[in-house]
């Protein structure tokens, strides 16, 4: 098996569940050594790395909150200690509580863009030293296909992803001289296990999948691990002539 990541440091923020579950598992197998980013409880990030770990894989999992300046930096000096640096960040870490929008409060409005957005610029320039002494480095920043459609109930999480794909455009001219590429990944309407915590109603569930198996070109809900390819893809040097862009993986639910 060739093993595209190996002797690689990758950092997943938000990467005990959802789709960060399945990114660090992926680069796990494809041989990097992966930090599990997470919040809170300990239990799922322990597992995902006892998971990678039986595979043959190496992993750690460090808590930090990606909104906190001082916590970021904690962490990133706990890997450069332990591995040197991150050569692959994968922003992943996010929120997406539903509201209408006038009814949004100030303080709700800045946690959300604390979380998805501020988060991306923190990590980023927390692992950018490493990155630049080394003249390589992979940043991948999860986006949303909201962005691209709207999406009604959800306006400061759109408003987030639309910063974060700033963010990717405008941080890929800065860095690209010291061998960095900065790309984004916009998923669809993925069935993970925090939304059927979030939204637990079965008819709304149902409503949901209806709909989708309308509208997307591949008439299914989406899945964490449809989207591990291409989060190899753009943490490999197959994509190192790539950067500021944003891949839609969302079963053709937005196509432009």
């Amino acid at each position: 098996m060739i093993m595209r990541l190996r002797h690689k440091v990758a950092l997943v923020t938000g990467g005990a569940t959802g789709i960060g579950r399945e990114v660090c598992l992926a680069f796990g197998r494809e041989g990097a050594k992966v930090v599990v980013n997470y919040i809170g409880n300990s239990e799922k990030a322990e597992k995902v790395v006892a998971e990678i770990e039986a595979n043959g894989g190496t992993a750690i999992a460090i808590c930090a909150d990606v909104s906190n300046e001082e916590q970021i930096g904690s962490m990133i000096r706990e890997i450069g200690a332990k591995w040197g640096g991150v050569d692959i960040l994968v922003n992943n870490a996010g929120i997406y509580p539903r509201k209408t929008w006038h009814e949004i409060t100030g303080e709700e409005w800045d946690k959300v863009q604390a979380v998805n957005a501020k988060s991306c610029f923190l990590t980023s320039k927390a692992v950018f030293p490493y990155m630049r002494s080394k003249g390589y480095g992979k940043i991948i920043n999860v986006a949303s296909v909201t962005f691209f459609r709207g999406q009604k109930d959800f306006v400061h999480y759109v408003a987030s992803k639309g910063a974060v794909i700033g963010f990717t455009r405008a941080l890929s001219r800065e860095v690209g001289g010291d061998g960095i590429t900065v790309n984004a990944i916009s998923p669809g309407a993925v069935r993970t296990e925090q939304e059927l915590l979030d939204f637990p109603d079965a008819s709304l569930q149902e409503e949901t999948r209806i709909y989708l198996e309308q509208e997307q070109a591949i008439p299914r809900r989406q899945l964490p691990h449809d989207m591990a390819g291409c989060f190899i893809f753009l943490a490999s040097s197959d994509s190192d002539f790539m950067t500021g862009q944003t891949l839609n993986v969302d079963g053709g639910w937005v196509m432009h």
